[in-house]
């Protein structure tokens, strides 16, 4: 049996930087809950994605933009360094797919 530590990811694309070989996009997914009066609200959490795959980045730089819709699949990797005499423990969110369900113009149609 394999083991697997995977997520899955549908959210907003907030920035998109270049990061040494690497392409990392911020998307916001929205989380609604009820607050103290029985209102619905949205809760945003911001997540930064990380892209190895040539092909992927590639997609990327052509065809998603700020505010697009994206879907993204990957893997979680844990990984630690030293920072000030402190160790530092991070999960990093590796993407294996990644595609755009809408783009951002769509949002206001929508």
């Amino acid at each position: 049996m394999r083991n697997i530590a995977e997520f899955t990811l549908i959210g907003r694309v907030g920035t998109i930087k270049q990061v040494g070989k690497t392409i990392r996009v911020s998307i916001c997914a929205n989380y609604p809950f009820k607050d103290d009066k029985g209102q619905w609200k949205d809760d945003a959490h911001w997540n930064e994605v990380t892209i190895f795959t040539k092909a992927i980045q590639s997609y990327v730089s052509e065809h998603v933009s700020k505010g697009d819709l994206v879907h993204v699949h990957g893997r979680l990797r844990q990984n630690s360094f030293e920072r000030d005499g402190q160790r530092v423990y991070t999960v990093d969110l590796i993407a294996l797919e990644l595609g755009r369900l809408a783009q951002a113009s769509e949002r206001a149609a929508a």
